[in-house]
């Protein structure tokens, strides 16, 4: 569940609070962010596209014909990275909705909580939706 606008503010007022605090700790968790990498490949992907454009221009104005063609390919590539990465960023922002169905597990140390957590959350979500549909029952 997407967090609303007053929560993701609060929420970046305590990251930058945290950074400021400790400038170590913020640059270990900035490293490990996905949003920065996501950031970082679609600038990357910006300077590839100018770099093309300016070579298929060069192209153009110095009649040199191999920098058309090697421009164009710089463009499109640059272009499909951007979208490679965004839709991976996206994929990982927003993972596809699937119905979980539960099975029956054998107890044991081994045994994977992933099925127990997701009845939990699905409990959570049901009763933040009652909520704010102003219906109280539990």
């Amino acid at each position: 569940m997407p967090l609303s606008e007053h929560e993701q503010r609060q929420l970046e007022q305590i990251e930058q609070a945290l950074y400021r605090e400790d400038p170590k700790f913020g640059r270990l968790v900035r490293s490990s962010d996905p949003r920065v990498h996501y950031k970082r490949k679609l600038v990357q992907a910006f300077v590839g596209v100018l770099a093309g454009a300016g070579a298929i221009a060069a192209g153009l104005v110095t009649h040199r014909w191999y920098l058309e063609p090697a421009g164009a390919a710089v463009v499109v590539l640059s272009l499909v990275w951007a979208i490679v990465s965004w839709r991976r960023h996206a994929a990982r922002v927003r993972p596809a909705r699937t119905k979980v169905v539960s099975q029956p597990q054998a107890a044991g140390p081994g045994r994977s909580r992933a099925g127990w957590r997701a009845r939990l959350m699905e409990r959570m979500e049901e009763r933040w939706r009652r909520r704010q549909e102003g219906d109280r029952r539990m």
